[in-house]
């Protein structure tokens, strides 16, 4: 059963700088401490095959990256026509090798589910990808029995979300094998940090998550707590392992 603990982005703060010792980049210097990375910047413009290549040649053999699918797939193109597309994608995160873990699906809040639209969407994907696949809808149609059948039909793991849109996205769903967590920070998104007792319940889930692979993945980095907050859950996996 493999658990891995990372940010999204890679980025240390000076103040921080006394965790992540050593030589090398930053992202050199956090696979030395943390097990795997969030790649979000694909999300918002495509990477050179060559960048990923260099990026997986920087972090240790077990090291582990997702990659976030871009979002003329999901946001623009609302996973229509999309072939093209995806293939341009899946060609350049081939960089990273063995390295790579898994691709991140985010979907709009106001993209309702479609059985039909998302079936295709993901057997086509399926068809040319057969590595992890995490999905995290946020349109409260998504939580529902044909789309949680859909999702664990193609092995396909709902993301368990932090703040939930609904109650429902708190827990992980679809493909049971997988379990994908995204702490974005709560009560404000993206800002907050987690309390110490918060994060005491995060490590106490991944450690007794059934599932045979575990992501946290901690999001919350406008105001740099992201770190510090995978920092504690590493720290607490740790102890609980030996």
């Amino acid at each position: 059963m493999a658990c891995y603990t990372g940010t999204a982005g890679w980025g240390i703060a000076s103040s921080l700088a006394a965790s992540f010792p050593g030589e090398g980049t930053h992202l050199a210097r956090y696979a030395r401490r943390l097990s795997c990375a969030e790649i979000n910047s694909s999300f918002y413009r495509p990477h050179r095959q060559a960048t990923y290549e260099r990026w997986a040649a920087s972090v240790p053999p077990a090291f582990r990256f997702s990659v976030k699918m871009p979002r003329v797939i999901t946001h623009t193109k609302r996973m229509v026509d999309t072939r093209d597309d995806v293939s341009r994608f899946l060609d350049e995160i081939s960089g990273l090798g063995d390295r790579l873990g898994m691709v991140l699906v985010q979907l709009p809040p106001s993209l309702r589910f479609s059985a039909v639209v998302a079936g295709a969407f993901f057997d086509d994907l399926r068809l040319r990808f057969d590595g992890r696949i995490a999905c995290e809808p946020r349109h409260g149609e998504w939580f529902c029995q044909e789309a949680e059948a859909l999702f664990a039909g193609r092995h396909v793991a709902r993301v368990a979300a932090d703040p939930a849109p609904m109650p429902a996205a708190a827990e992980p769903g679809g493909w049971r094998g997988l379990t994908y967590r995204r702490l974005h920070g709560s009560p404000e998104m993206y800002v907050s940090d987690y309390s110490p007792e918060k994060l005491a319940l995060i490590a106490a889930d991944l450690r007794d998550d059934p599932a045979e692979e575990r992501w946290c993945i901690f999001d919350n980095t406008a105001q740099g707590h992201a770190l510090p907050d995978a920092l504690v859950v590493l720290e607490a996996l740790s102890q609980a392992g030996r």
